[in-house]
């Protein structure tokens, strides 16, 4: 058996609001666009600077902080996975797209909107039924590998 790894790592910044919709069974999924950078010298000296941009996407309760907590032009960390959907656009076409599956965030920023991160972790809610939903999940990812 051969193994693999789908591991993505990214620091960049928000460049659009996080938009927060609701599965029809009701699962909280949040997505939003995020820029990574490179700058660098040409031969002839003068810099030169390059934006990706990454569509990322994240559910259950990572879809609830990130809606709470991050905004357009907030810094942040983001690790998952590359995942990608085939779909029909409304013309017909047949299109591909490539996402990041978010596993995990942290905000970089020091500040937001005045308030220090602690703050805003006061204001914050954490749903204790994601936790327990969550381990169920985990246990049941984990249960395939036991072998």
């Amino acid at each position: 058996m051969s193994r693999t790894l789908n591991k993505v790592m990214l620091i960049g910044n928000v460049g659009k609001e996080p938009e927060l919709k609701e599965t029809p069974g009701g699962v909280p999924v949040t997505s939003f666009r995020m820029a990574t950078s490179e700058s660098w010298k040409d031969k002839d000296g003068y810099l030169k600077e390059h934006t990706d941009w990454h569509t990322v996407v994240a559910w259950r309760g990572l879809a609830k902080v990130i809606d709470k907590l991050v905004t357009k032009g907030t810094r942040i960390y983001v690790e998952g996975r590359l995942q990608t959907r085939n779909y029909e656009d409304s013309e017909g076409n047949r299109r591909q797209v490539v996402e990041i599956l978010a596993d995990n965030m942290l905000i970089l920023d020091d500040r937001k909107n005045g308030k220090s991160r602690e703050d805003e972790e006061d204001d914050f809610e954490f749903n204790d039924d994601y936790s327990s939903k969550s381990k169920e999940i985990d246990d049941d990812f984990d249960s395939r590998f036991d072998d």
